[in-house]
């Protein structure tokens, strides 16, 4: 689909290391002026990526390979039933990274709001946020790893629909230790499959510009 501010792609399930191809051509074109800012919305078949501040302690504990990229943040996992965004963008000047990393995440704590989650902020964590409750722990919902190149975004975001949270019991996601993941289905009490969530994502987008 082709808005008035953004093309957005959904081209389905597709591999970490394709997609990050993609990722670099649509980078490219946008950084020359010859492709419209994009988005790809898609989902990945299991796997481990780590951001540049990963540290060794954070990884699998199993042994399972991992994919190092150059985004900001540690370690995530990605798999079905998770919405990853990748906004190629060209940031307005002065380029505020800051600023767009709260725009992302006020884009993803208003599409968990169409589904009656209370997603939120929290000081000094990047992405969203269910607040504990009943003495338990904040749990994140959706993580945010971004790269800023000549001005233009790599990377992006990913929000949990209906995956399988136990993949995030096998490392310690995003290096935090106090804290749990969780998922739109988890807080609903029902299925919510991407194909439900995708559109409400890609209404949302404009936030992100």
């Amino acid at each position: 689909m082709t808005s008035t501010v953004l093309t957005v792609l959904r081209p389905g399930l597709v591999d970490y290391l394709e997609a990050w191809e993609e990722q670099k051509r649509l980078h490219e074109g946008v950084v020359a002026g010859t492709q419209p800012d994009t988005v790809l919305l898609l989902e990945h078949p299991s796997v481990f990526t780590a951001g540049k501040r990963t540290e060794p302690a954070d990884r699998p504990f199993d042994g399972t390979p991992v994919v190092d990229v150059d985004r900001g943040g540690r370690i995530t996992w990605h798999g079905p039933g998770q919405i990853v965004g990748y906004p190629i963008l060209k940031l307005p000047d002065p380029v505020d990274v800051v600023a767009y990393v709260r725009r992302t995440e006020q884009m993803l704590i208003d599409v968990c709001a169409e589904f009656g989650v209370i997603a939120e902020r929290v000081e000094g964590r990047s992405g969203a946020w269910v607040r504990a409750t009943e003495g338990g722990l904040d749990r994140k919902i959706a993580q945010i790893g971004i790269r800023v190149s000549r001005g233009v975004t790599l990377h992006g975001f990913a929000l949990n629909c209906d995956c399988d949270l136990s993949n995030f019991n096998r490392f310690v996601p995003c290096g935090i230790r106090d804290a749990g993941v969780t998922s739109l289905s988890a807080e609903v009490g029902r299925p919510v499959p991407v194909a439900e969530v995708m559109p409400v994502v890609e209404r949302h987008l404009a936030t992100l510009i």
